[in-house]
């Protein structure tokens, strides 16, 4: 192997290894952003089932409110 093949192998090793390096950089951020992403799900889908549970409540409550106005209307048709 002449100097100047070794040379180029060298040169060809040397990009091959910064761009190892830039993709790996690169998978890195891309790694972090969908970490960050996830943990924003979440929070939430937390966020969404506190909602529902509150909301679910807030029905329930609704709903019993309605029946006791009901019994009361018909107290009064059978009065």
């Amino acid at each position: 192997m002449t100097t100047s093949q070794q040379a180029d192998a060298l040169a060809s090793l040397e990009d091959r290894i910064q761009q190892a390096v830039e993709r790996v950089g690169r998978l890195r951020q891309e790694k972090d952003a969908a970490l960050a992403q996830a943990a924003e799900a979440q929070a939430e889908n937390g966020r969404l089932t506190d909602e529902l549970a509150a909301l679910e409540s807030e029905r329930k409550q609704v709903r019993t409110r309605i029946e006791k106005l009901l019994e009361q209307i018909e107290q009064l048709s059978n009065a």
